[in-house]
């Protein structure tokens, strides 16, 4: 298979993904333990996207200014600042130590 046929594959499953989703009853839906679950899936997915574009460069591991912005923004976080507080703490922190020479 080429790399179009894998590309249409994946669409094709997503939208059966999508319209898997219209047939599920409501009452399963409307669950408090199927929220919780949801939440929580949404929080570990997110979790593992941002470790991996933080410490992943290609197929090796890069420590980078990408660790300081991820320490700065984790920092942030522990202190309750605000989510724009985060976002910046980190943009400002990998800047920072860029241009100190820490690419």
């Amino acid at each position: 298979m080429n790399l179009w046929m894998w590309l249409l594959l994946a669409c094709l499953l997503g939208y059966a993904w999508k319209l898997l989703g219209y047939v599920v009853p409501a009452s399963l839906l409307r669950n408090p333990r199927m929220s919780r679950i949801a939440g929580t899936m949404t929080i570990g997915l997110l979790a593992s996207l941002t470790i991996v574009n933080a410490v992943a460069s290609g197929q090796a591991l890069a420590f980078d200014a990408r660790m300081g912005a991820l320490a700065a923004a984790g920092i942030a976080l522990w202190l309750r600042a605000p989510f724009l507080v985060v976002v910046l703490a980190g943009a400002g922190a990998a800047a920072g130590l860029r241009l100190l020479g820490w690419s």
